[in-house]
């Protein structure tokens, strides 16, 4: 019988496994150990083309061999990994050996001491775990936000003209559209994402202490700076020039800073439509056998977007730890970083889990426009806005003041009232003619996209 994911101790591994899935060929323990191997072999064909004289005999045939390895890395080999790091208590050098007898294996084992030549373990892992992030957001992430993009904004374009009352401070204000509210949340993404996308991923490679010491001793005439950086440009990063042992992790901080963002958004816009369902102006499409509560049949929950909520909240506390975590160490290294670096996965899984949760939510809306029109009648008011204003150009005495008389009375003010008090105006007929004819359902302004006002002013 099937897990379920009943032993996992993170729902991201347990129940929301087939969420999160895609995730794991960058964020497991697996996809470290090959990311890993990449680098070191990736590193390897790159001393090779220099040339260092001692590899002039590695054919350029051998370095298709040699990416297979991290290309075809199976979970036996990760194993064999993990086994040999028992014996070496050591990660990174664990992936060595591994790759010594892999070495041995294709022919090119007189070679094999030229791996990991006068490389630091962190020169691997600042390599190997900032491409892990940057393959999982470009192949995971980015295209969840695009989806995620695409249905918010047919769904502003769908309702563009749909008049809502807007609510600030909670009360009754001028009237909006639904699309443009829902716009908002488009647009704010889309400029978070816009950002994202020009952020660099940092590659941190130099040595024991950033300096190329070994390299430098061992080949003194190689301009291994330029190498650096032609290395880590090969493999789409940047690599940090002046650094310790370690990255200095500022670069990757503004990644999880802008991620973090962008979960705070979805965590916004999911208490919007909440509350928009709350107040009935969107109804819940019905999922049949679904049940919304224990105790009472007639509920149908908002689950998606709590679900959401909680999940961007959760990315969010940890992106956070991340960003102002990692740029701290002691003087040239110390470990706190490699143990924080291995749960960069956890806030992207939970940010995908509140990426679909969100997206799930938006697809279940229907549209209630009895009940949203029926808001914009009953607050009329919400025009005084606009009568003052034109009272305003029209050089009237006091116009603010006399409809702060007219509209902070514990009567009720209808249409009828609204369009006597207009009528005592000492205002041309034109005036007050075009006055009745505001109403909360074409007091919407302009609408974004069209440069036109709202259909009816």
């Amino acid at each position: 019988m099937k897990d379920m994911g009943l032993s996992a101790i993170s729902p991201v591994d347990g129940r929301y496994s087939k969420i999160t899935a895609p995730l794991i060929d960058f964020f497991s323990e697996k996809a470290l150990i090959r990311y890993r191997v990449l680098v070191e072999i990736e590193y390897f064909i790159s001393l090779c083309r220099i040339p260092l004289p001692e590899l002039n005999g590695v054919k350029e045939e051998a370095f298709e061999k040699l990416k297979e390895v991290y290309r075809n890395f199976s979970e036996e080999d990760a194993i064999r990994v993990k086994e040999i790091e028992k014996t070496t208590n050591h990660d990174i050098k664990a992936v060595e050996y591994f790759l010594k007898e892999r070495f041995e294996a294709i022919g090119l084992g007189q070679y094999k001491e030229f791996i990991h030549f006068g490389l630091t373990s962190q020169d691997v892992n600042n390599t190997a775990i900032p491409l892990s992030l940057k393959e999982g957001l470009e192949q995971v992430i980015f295209p969840a936000l695009d989806q995620l993009q695409e249905q918010l904004k047919a769904m502003a374009t769908k309702w563009m003209e749909v008049p809502m009352l807007a609510r600030t401070h909670g009360q009754p204000a001028s009237p909006t559209s639904l699309g443009k509210e829902i716009l908002v949340f488009y647009e704010r993404i889309k400029e978070q994402y816009c950002q994202l996308q020009t952020l660099e991923f940092p590659a941190k490679f130099g040595g024991a202490t950033g300096n190329f010491n070994a390299h430098q001793i061992a080949y003194p005439d190689i301009d291994w700076t330029g190498f650096g950086d032609a290395f880590a440009s090969g493999l789409g990063l940047k690599r940090s020039q002046v650094t310790t042992q370690i990255d200095h992790y500022d670069n990757l901080g503004a990644l999880f800073d802008n991620l973090k963002r962008i979960c705070t958004i979805i965590i916004d816009l999911d208490r919007d439509f909440w509350a928009y369902i709350s107040m009935e102006y969107f109804r819940q499409k019905i999922v049949k056998g679904e049940v919304g509560s224990s105790a009472m049949p007639h509920k149908v929950n908002p689950i998606d977007f709590e679900n959401a909520e909680g999940n961007a909240g959760i990315a969010i506390a940890i992106f956070e730890h991340l960003s102002v975590k990692l740029p701290v160490s002691r003087l040239q290294r110390d470990l706190t970083d490699s143990t924080v670096l291995r749960n960069i996965g956890s806030p992207i899984a939970h940010m995908l889990i509140a990426i679909k949760a969100t997206m799930r939510g938006l697809g279940k809306v229907k549209l209630n426009q009895e009940a949203l029109d029926q808001d914009l009648e009953k607050n009329i008011l919400v025009v005084a806005e606009a009568i003052q204003t034109v009272l305003r150009k029209l050089n009237y005495p006091e116009p603010y003041e006399k409809l702060k008389e007219l509209t902070r009375t514990e009567e009720k003010i209808n249409r009828a009232a609204l369009e006597k008090f207009i009528d005592g105006l000492d205002i041309p007929d034109g005036e007050k003619e075009k006055l009745k004819k505001v109403t909360p359902f074409n007091y919407t302004g302009i609408l974004p996209g069209t440069g036109r006002q709202q259909k009816g002013q």
